[in-house]
């Protein structure tokens, strides 16, 4: 199992694993510069891609990078509910999910790759217009999640750009897997 994979039932110790290692990843990088870089980066990312492609999976059983897309709107739709949540209400309790249900039961991988991003844009800079808002001391206004415990505004932001750059790197392998796309093939003389 991927250190970053992130089952539907976790203990505690695997919680604190998942949040320990995303925040590692994150380093000492800004987590609000970190969140502005994802949608450049995803369109660098899936330039030259066809939409076979971007439904193909990784392997059998694994996300395809549409499914990855479509985790990453889901995704921003949770942490935007959650930021306002702790920002407006007295320690609020912060529900997890269960990510491979919502893949299945929304039919992640279906939608079109540029609807998907549209989709994230408007999220992200909506929730990062909220960051910006912020008066310095409800960085540290918390919430109860139920799987992690206290989290911050502060950590909730940082644990987003980890987990940006978590699937920034997951779609860079599931894309590089499959080879060069066609395009490049033909651009650097290989077979057309």
């Amino acid at each position: 199992m991927s250190k970053f994979s992130n089952p539907s039932s976790r203990a505690p110790g695997e919680s604190s694993r998942y949040v320990r290692d995303l925040l590692e990843l994150l380093g000492d990088r800004d987590p609000l510069e970190v969140q502005r870089c994802l949608i450049p980066e995803l369109r660098t990312l899936l330039a030259g891609l066809s939409d076979a492609r971007l439904r193909r999976p990784e392997a059998p059983g694994k996300w395809s990078i549409l499914m990855v897309l479509d985790h990453l709107v889901d995704q921003e739709l949770v942490t935007g509910y959650r930021l306002r949540a702790v920002v407006a209400e007295p320690e609020p309790e912060l529900r997890g999910y269960d990510q491979d249900s919502w893949a299945q039961r929304l039919r992640y991988g279906q939608a079109d790759a540029e609807v998907l991003l549209e989709e994230l844009d408007v999220l992200r800079r909506r929730n990062l217009r909220l960051l910006a808002a912020l008066e310095p001391g409800e960085w540290a206004r918390a919430g109860r999640h139920a799987e992690r415990g206290p989290e911050s505004v502060a950590r909730l932001t940082a644990l987003m750009a980890g987990h940006d750059l978590v699937h920034r790197a997951q779609i860079a392998r599931i894309r590089d897997a499959a080879g060069p796309p066609a395009g490049d093939l033909a651009q650097s003389g290989g077979p057309a």
